[in-house]
């Protein structure tokens, strides 16, 4: 008994320190949305009853109910481990608490989910909107995939559309579709929507068939989940629901291993990774101090134990310095990674167009481990990535090759050159390359090198005129290209010279 007393303090002290840093809340029920009396009528805090016979309302409810019952099934079971903390932040936030099914229906509660827009996390941010709610994404870290961080992001941009049109399942439209276009929408057609108002607005403004196919099915898939989701038995749904999301937490130095976080914590390392899935790199940033998540009752021990470590296994990274005539390659195989990994932990480092590596350069070698407990995934800058029908392109920056993009970009020399037209492997700053994307997408742009939108980069002491002259074109149309009011730039500044 006098262990369990004193683990039940050092968890309050933990769960104290959590609440500080992640303002989160430990120990919630697991499935908090269907604790209720299963002989009682479930109820909602959002207005599902009064749209449950709506046309595309019974669809979604079919589909869910029978096209796409396992993957359904599949995201309720999930939702058991993220529900409750969820719906607590909700209720916190003064939003209803049945808002947590827009997390189901944009990602099926995945932390991990990626759309082909570059959308992540359970609530599907893109990096931009991400940034501007107060998450971190960075090349180390990507906080929309944190359940936490990005539940309070969402709450936060949800409130703030809800305040905005009063509505809300317009503000669901809006985070779907964006506030501009449904602002836009309904000033468009103010005269047909005249008498309807509240949630009634967004249907109306829906039958104008001004929005896209995909925020017009945005309520009435969420309608449609609530409604099955709280009360799966109707629909013949037996559940099984994850565990709840509950964690102890500690702080550790830049470049830790989530390897020995797990030993210090004696834990598998697929553990902690599921509890810091915004750890994109296998370990810490290499130059902040960081706050981990690790398994519930390991934080009154886990200090000690980690400090105990021997050194090595508390870094994970060596630094070299690279010597003349090194490529890429060569650089790998002395750490004992591919060159992708080895990108991964060096992100800023180029070639010339020899593909040599600058002389007197610092490397970062990861340890294997680190390189185990990373994710293979794209630059969370990328605002679009993979997708076949969109083209993906690449501003050429100082000192980058065709080679050197292409190997970027997961694609070849060869292709590069043909979806740009380019007859020779002759590139400049500035320049942008479609360097993804299918024929059909690209014609228009890759029929000449010259007609790509080119964007170039300003240096220190350069002036808008003397921009102007490099690219032979005028001030008045840079100005008019890049919106700007004034003749001032900034170094670092990037113009759009052509396009």
């Amino acid at each position: 008994s006098l262990v369990v007393d004193s683990l039940a303090v050092a968890r309050h002290d933990v769960t104290g320190e959590a609440l500080k840093i992640f303002g989160d809340s430990l120990g919630v029920p697991a499935n908090d949305a269907v604790a209720e009396d299963e002989d009682e009528e479930p109820t909602w805090d959002i207005d599902v009853t009064s749209y449950e016979t709506h046309e595309r309302v019974a669809h979604f409810i079919d589909r869910y109910q029978h096209g796409a019952r396992e993957t359904f099934a599949r995201w309720l079971k999930r939702g058991g481990r993220y529900e409750g903390m969820i719906r607590t932040k909700l209720r916190d936030g003064g939003l209803p608490e049945d808002l947590t099914y827009l997390a189901l229906i944009e990602s099926g509660y995945d932390p991990n989910a990626y759309s082909r827009a570059a959308a992540v996390g359970m609530w599907q941010f893109m990096a931009t909107t991400a940034r501007s709610s107060g998450l971190r994404v960075d090349w180390w870290v990507d906080e929309r995939r944190d359940p936490v961080r990005s539940t309070d992001a969402a709450i936060k941009f949800l409130k703030y559309l809800n305040d905005q049109f009063g509505s809300l399942y317009l503000a669901a439209a809006a985070y779907n579709g964006g506030p501009g276009r449904i602002s836009r929408g309904l000033t468009r057609y103010a005269d047909e929507l005249d008498g309807q108002t509240g949630d009634d607005a967004f249907f109306a403004l829906a039958e104008t068939d001004y929005l896209r196919a995909e925020t017009r099915d945005y309520v009435p898939r969420l309608i449609a989940a609530a409604l099955v989701a709280k009360d799966p038995g109707r629909y013949g749904f037996q559940i099984d629901y994850d565990s709840a999301f509950a964690y102890d937490s500690a702080r550790v130095g830049p470049a830790t291993p989530l390897a020995a976080v797990a030993k210090a914590a004696g834990a598998s390392v697929s553990d902690i990774m599921e509890l810091n899935p915004e750890v994109l790199r296998g370990m810490t940033p290499p130059k902040d101090s960081f706050t981990v998540r690790i398994p519930v009752g390991t934080g009154q021990v886990f200090d000690s134990v980690f400090a105990a470590l021997p050194k090595a296994e508390r870094t994970g990274l060596t630094r070299a310095t690279t010597r003349k005539g090194e490529t890429i390659a060569r650089l790998a195989r002395r750490a004992g990674v591919s060159a992708k990994e080895l990108r991964w932990y060096n992100p800023t480092l180029h070639t010339n167009r020899a593909g040599h590596v600058r002389a007197g350069e610092t490397v970062l070698f990861p340890r294997r481990e680190v390189v185990v407990a990373a994710l293979s995934v794209p630059d969370p800058s990328i605002e679009r990535y993979g997708s076949s029908r969109r083209a993906v392109t690449h501003i050429v920056k100082r000192g980058e090759s065709l080679g050197l993009i292409a190997e970027r970009n997961h694609t070849t020399v060869k292709s590069v050159m043909r979806l740009n037209g380019l007859r020779k492997s002759l590139i400049y700053p500035g320049q942008v390359l479609i360097v993804k994307g299918s024929a059909s997408a690209t014609r228009s742009r890759s029929a000449s090198a010259s007609s790509a939108r080119s964007v170039h980069v300003v240096r220190s002491g350069e002036s808008l005129w003397s921009i102007a002259r490099k690219f032979d074109t005028t001030v008045k149309a840079l100005k008019k290209l890049n919106g700007l009011r004034s003749d001032r730039l900034r170094a670092g500044q990037r113009l759009v010279v052509r396009g």
